[in-house]
């Protein structure tokens, strides 16, 4: 989608009956996130956080198709090639700031994932208070797939994932259901599609009960049992493996179809990009709170757009050319150059994420 067919107004904004209700407005992007977006959630944020009128903040997306895609990739990959990562850093200091906002906002902040839910979606949905998926929810964090790494606070959530869920997940980039989401920590509840009417209008109304807590109890219902949680016996054994290629070989030794299927798919992705996922994954666990783990990805963010090949070349492969045969620098896991996640954990952006 071309900015000439973007909707006049990108973030509806509007307040009625002590509920501020954000709605991003790309469908047909998918509400595709821009640093324009980024600035009107963060505008209307500041001016509801005081407001006395305001009881409580609503985000969806308009449409049927999603919440959120992610980021713009085509305008990154323009960024980058244009300015370097100095070119893309205007971006993601601002949606960084964004999303620990939402985490920290001192009123309710619900947000429905509905359908599609992905990347920079995940940065917006998945720190909120209460955060609701349906039965066409489909979440996912898929950046290893375009050469790089999860961001947005996602390596935070991937961590805190039960078991090893966070490694396959963050790994793998693969999409989760309703129930997975719940699973997994990424969402809360699960109200059907034909109840979110109804639950939207009970928080405008609040007659009794008052407050989005008890309010979605009234309308969510008991998710099916996960496929992650059945999947953990090989999830865990494979992928509690030190490195990428020790998870690869646990994989091709289990009996499992899909532990092989995954094995497939990991031999299809940037070694680079899942070196180094894998260790920002495991070294969020050890970081005290969402904004620790958001400067680790800012770094790591500067550090692909500076340092790597691997980005650039993904993004042309997925969503530029569309020829999905990627050419990763280097080819396999055996000539990545030794400490290379080392090297990229310990990278130093010119400017830091909180100045």
């Amino acid at each position: 989608m071309t900015d000439l067919e973007a909707p006049a107004t990108p973030v509806l904004v509007h307040a009625d009956r002590g509920v501020g209700s954000l709605i991003l407005n790309r469908p047909r992007a998918i509400n595709a996130l821009d640093i324009e977006m980024v600035r009107i959630l963060s505008d209307a944020l500041d001016a509801w956080e005081h407001d006395a009128d305001i009881e409580m903040v609503l985000l969806e997306g308009a449409g049927e198709r999603g919440l959120c895609a992610g980021g713009d990739i085509r305008v990154l990959r323009e960024q980058i090639m244009t300015a370097g990562a100095f070119g893309a850093a205007e971006f993601f200091r601002a949606e960084y700031a964004l999303n620990a906002r939402i985490a920290e906002y001192p009123k309710p902040f619900v947000v429905l994932a509905d359908g599609i839910t992905m990347g920079g979606g995940i940065g917006l949905a998945g720190h909120a208070a209460f955060r609701v998926v349906t039965e066409r929810s489909a979440l996912a964090m898929p950046e290893t797939r375009i050469g790089f790494t999860p961001d947005v606070g996602g390596t935070w959530l991937l961590a805190r994932a039960p078991g090893r869920v966070g490694e396959y997940l963050a790994l793998t980039g693969s999409t989760m259901a309703d129930a997975d989401a719940i699973y997994a920590g990424f969402a809360d509840h699960l109200v059907p599609v034909e109840r979110l009417d109804g639950f939207r209008d009970a928080l405008e109304t609040r007659a009794d009960p008052t407050g989005p807590a008890e309010l979605v109890l009234l309308f969510d219902e008991t998710p099916e049992t996960s496929g992650l949680e059945t999947a953990r016996p090989w999830i865990d054994a494979a992928f509690s493996a030190d490195t990428v290629a020790e998870i690869i070989t646990r994989l091709d030794a289990r009996p499992e179809p899909d532990a092989a299927a995954t094995a497939d798919l990991l031999r299809t992705l940037s070694p680079v990009a899942l070196t180094v996922t894998l260790a920002a994954v495991r070294s969020a666990r050890e970081l005290p709170n969402l904004r620790a783990a958001l400067a680790q990805e800012y770094a790591l963010v500067t550090w692909f757009a500076l340092t790597q090949h691997d980005l650039l070349e993904g993004i042309r492969a997925q969503v530029i050319d569309k020829d999905r045969t990627p050419h990763w620098n280097p080819p396999t896991l055996d000539a990545l150059p030794p400490g290379i996640a080392a090297e990229a954990l310990a990278y130093e952006p010119a400017v830091p994420l909180w100045s």
